[in-house]
């Protein structure tokens, strides 16, 4: 029997504590839309968001379904695609359902519209008057996480249909006149290296967070990126074995966190603060606001706490606002607003 590939662990990653908590706040609330990585070649963007499948919560699902559903939230979704796909649903009180870890599907850089989307079987639709659905990434990310590495090279019809998906939630399948729809739910992961391009704007607005990471300096630092490395090579289980403990209170941290989320509050003079920071560095629209707003209650639960803290503000402001700043032609994303106020660009 072939062993399953193993994942470099999340947390034997040395350094780059921003990325890595950009991650896990997105875990621990997926409204935070996603998070875009920026950086230079060999800085453990891939590693850190492949490492994420070992750390990922779990959630139950209807049974022998490629869409992700909800059994219990998504029923009449789920009703609504046996009607279109002339397959019986059955009652929900016999549904069948099982648990498992929320998914993180890759997509490709070349990847079709047929790959991305799904496709209908028009040969069997004409020749037996039934829908035949080939499910696409987009459905099994649904609930989970999306990943696209080097997202700046994605083609414009495929970043076309991840702006639709992002915008409704839910992805359509059209093919000469025929037509379906399944939710697609996601969290969109992008990792870039800045070097080979931009990303487009509209692309760039849907991610909810933004770090931008470079290699690290330290040499007692590189020296262990080296030996966990050559080590993990060499012996991926007995490598991953050593650091499960530290995975599964890893675990347990994020799962506290997610429960305790809806119980964080904010005082409104923190909104104040908030709606004050945006306008000062020039940001357009309102999701700036909403995401720090959404980022500093994350953050609180992740301290274990209740209530949302004026250095929550300012920390949420660092993620969700460098890729937002209006830029002169030529400025690059600033690494944090500390870094922009210091640089003392002109708006």
């Amino acid at each position: 029997m072939k062993e399953k590939k193993r994942n470099y662990p999340f947390v034997a990653i040395v350094g780059q504590e921003k990325m890595k908590l950009a991650l896990i706040l997105n875990i621990i609330n997926p409204l935070l839309s996603g998070v875009l990585i920026r950086g230079e070649k060999g800085t453990a963007k891939s590693t850190a968001v492949r490492a994420l499948a070992e750390i990922l919560p779990e959630i139950e699902v209807i049974s022998r379904s490629p869409f992700v559903l909800d059994p219990d939230k998504e029923y009449e979704q789920y009703l609504a695609i046996c009607a279109a796909l002339g397959v019986e649903a059955g009652p929900a009180d016999a549904l069948e359902r099982n648990t498992q870890k929320v998914q993180v599907i890759e997509l490709p850089v070349g990847a079709t519209e047929d790959r991305v989307a799904g496709t209908l079987d028009l040969e069997h639709a004409l020749q037996k008057g039934e829908k035949r659905v080939e499910p696409g990434l987009l459905a099994h990310a649904h609930r989970g996480v999306l990943y696209v590495d080097e997202v700046n090279l994605l083609d414009d019809h495929v970043v076309d249909i991840l702006l639709d998906a992002a915008a409704m939630g839910v992805n359509t399948i059209e093919r000469e006149g025929i037509s379906f729809s399944h939710p697609a739910r996601f969290t969109l992961v992008g990792t870039m290296n800045p070097e080979e391009g931009e990303l487009r704007p509209q692309l760039l607005d849907r991610f909810g967070l933004c770090v931008n990471i470079r290699g690290i300096d330290s040499v007692q630092e590189r020296v262990a990126i080296m030996e966990r490395r050559v080590r993990f090579d060499e012996d991926p289980a007995t490598f991953c074995d050593r650091w499960q403990e530290e995975s599964d209170r890893l675990v347990t941290r994020i799962t506290m966190a997610m429960e305790l989320y809806n119980e964080v509050e904010v005082r409104r003079e923190l909104l104040h603060d908030i709606a004050q920071t945006c306008l000062e560095v020039g940001i357009d629209g309102h999701r700036g606001d909403i995401i720090i707003l959404k980022t500093a209650r994350t953050l609180a639960a992740w301290h274990n706490r209740t209530e949302v803290q004026a250095a929550d503000i300012k920390e949420a402001a660092d993620l969700a606002l460098p890729h937002r700043i209006r830029r002169q032609p030529l400025m690059d994303i600033p690494d944090s607003m500390e870094s922009y106020r210091a640089a003392g660009t002109a708006l």
